[in-house]
């Protein structure tokens, strides 16, 4: 079946990491569960009764934020509404990518059908119809502090559902959102009482951006040790450091499972066998990049694992404000407030760019004669003439560099704003627009990795490397041909960054070693 014939089913409880991969990246259609719409119904019931009341309420008798002591009459709330809307879709800047948008609307629609908005039902069905028709509000990259939610970048969506703004179709063309709605038989709503700050008030947009972080570095952590095995084996190192018994004097999860998952990549190479018993060999101890990798890998796991936690906690938040309660008051809160999300935003930076660093040194042994146990400088096969992956590596340190800077976390800043009643908030949106560039970096450093270790294994023979990395090695040279002169780099390095950003690296390992940790 395919995944326009299998909706997203989204109801009372959250949606998982997996649905939120679906709509976000797949185009999966979304649908409302019965029991959903009957919560929303219900609680809107309570919402319009409260509207009638001379006691002002937040967010539906009042203005927001700092205004948010004026009483707004009844003849003036749809404007009020509106106006919310209209005066909060202030992004500026390129446009937020696809992926981001849609997974941003799902989860916003997520809390939306909890019952603990407020909302029409209506609302909610609208916000499934556009996604489900592929229609994508523009979205852009400055707008969001991280708190009262992602404003901005919701504000832009919700333009969109009331019919205002611009869009791009499902064929990404950019159009009005009238005619995009009108062309999709989708009726713009008219929002009521509460309707607009619901809309706007959640972690949407970082959060979509997390769970989709979780997704590529779960298997860009197997990549790396993957290239790490390639590098051990291609530089002549020992695989006996990898041996679970050392490994568990130190019982960190993550590191036994990257241990693991390199001893399994070594396993049956004839390039380790050998040195393994050369009384001559002189070489005592590998080189931390390479004896030390579980360390980094692992690390990064168990920040991955937490930051996992963290996002699947607020799946299952309601996040709005004010809030609905079960037992119907209508109570103001901090939910909105991003900052368990940014911190684990910038914690995956963090330990993204430290494996990029040691993926990066693992690659210069491989240029270095003095530390690449008999290859050729650089890897070239005329060195002088040729300058093999000389150049590689200046593109990979480029690009550390890069992810060193970004690394630097954005929760640590803030920047009053509403007249000071948002007196801190967590710049969580800046966190999650960082790490998209830093996994594109961490993907590019591997690949180059992969690719230059690649070159070193074939320049072993007639030594052969295990079957595990044999079959990485092959893939490769499905698309980038052996050693040889030199040839235009650039379009070799793109091909194995293609390779590693669709999986087929990691799939070619896993075929042989079975499912790698």
């Amino acid at each position: 079946m395919s995944t326009a014939e299998n909706p997203v089913i989204v109801g009372i409880g959250p949606v998982s990491h997996e649905d939120v991969v679906r709509v976000a990246r797949h185009g999966a259609p979304v649908r409302l569960s019965d029991e959903s719409v009957a919560a929303m119904d219900e609680t809107r019931r309570h919402i319009e009764s409260l509207a009638q009341s001379p006691t002002p309420v937040y967010g539906v008798s009042t203005g927001f934020g700092a205004l948010a002591t004026k009483h707004i009459p009844m003849e003036m709330r749809t404007q009020l509404q509106r106006s919310l809307i209209r005066s909060h879709a202030a992004g500026n800047g390129p446009e937020v990518e696809r992926e981001v948008i849609r997974a941003l609307m799902l989860l916003r629609l997520s809390t939306l059908t909890t019952g603990r908005t407020g909302i029409r039902s209506v609302v909610a069905q609208t916000y499934a119809a556009l996604l489900s028709a592929g229609i994508t509000p523009i979205v852009h990259e400055y707008g969001s502090l991280g708190c009262s939610g992602d404003l901005a970048p919701l504000a832009h969506v919700a333009l969109a559902v009331i019919g205002e703004g611009e869009v791009r179709d499902a064929d990404g063309v950019k159009r009005s959102a009238a005619d995009a709605l009108a062309a999709a038989g989708i009726e713009p709503v008219v929002l009521a009482e509460k309707e607009g700050l619901a809309l706007i008030n959640g972690t949407d947009g970082m959060l979509g951006t997390l769970v989709m972080a979780c997704h590529d570095l779960h298997r860009l952590l197997k990549l790396a040790d993957v290239t790490a095995a390639m590098s051990v084996e291609g530089l002549m190192g020992t695989d006996q450091v990898f041996a679970a018994d050392l490994q568990a004097l130190r019982p960190q999860p993550g590191q036994a499972v990257s241990a693991s998952n390199i001893s399994r990549m070594l396993a049956d190479s004839p390039i380790v066998a050998s040195h393994r018993h050369d009384d001559g060999c002189s070489i005592v101890q590998d080189a931390y990049s390479l004896r030390c990798a579980p360390s980094v890998h692992g690390g990064a796991r168990d920040t991955l694992a937490h930051a996992y936690l963290i996002a699947s906690n607020e799946l299952a938040s309601a996040v709005d404000n004010p809030v609905v309660t079960l037992d119907g008051r209508v109570e103001s809160n901090g939910n909105f407030h991003g900052a368990p999300v940014a911190y684990v935003l910038d914690f995956l930076a963090i330990v993204a760019a430290d494996v990029a660093s040691m993926s990066e040194r693992r690659t210069d042994r491989f240029l270095d004669k003095a530390r690449s146990h008999g290859l050729p400088p650089f890897l070239a096969d005329d060195p002088g003439v040729d300058s093999g992956h000389m150049i590689a590596q200046y593109t990979q340190a480029a690009i550390v560099s890069e992810l060193k800077r970004l690394a630097a976390p954005a929760s640590v800043d803030s920047i009053p704003s509403s007249a000071m009643q948002e007196d801190h908030v967590s710049m969580g949106w800046s966190g999650a627009r960082k790490l998209r560039k830093v996994i594109d970096g961490l993907t590019r450093v591997l690949a180059i990795e992969a690719l230059t270790a690649a070159r070193g294994l074939d320049l072993r023979a007639p030594l052969v490397p295990s079957p595990a990395t044999s079959a990485v090695v092959a893939a490769i040279r499905e698309k980038v041909a052996g050693p040889g002169v030199d040839r235009w780099l650039a379009p070799e390095i793109e091909a194995v960054v293609g390779l590693a950003a669709a999986g087929t690296l990691v799939t070619s390992a896993e075929a042989v070693t079975g499912s790698l940790g």
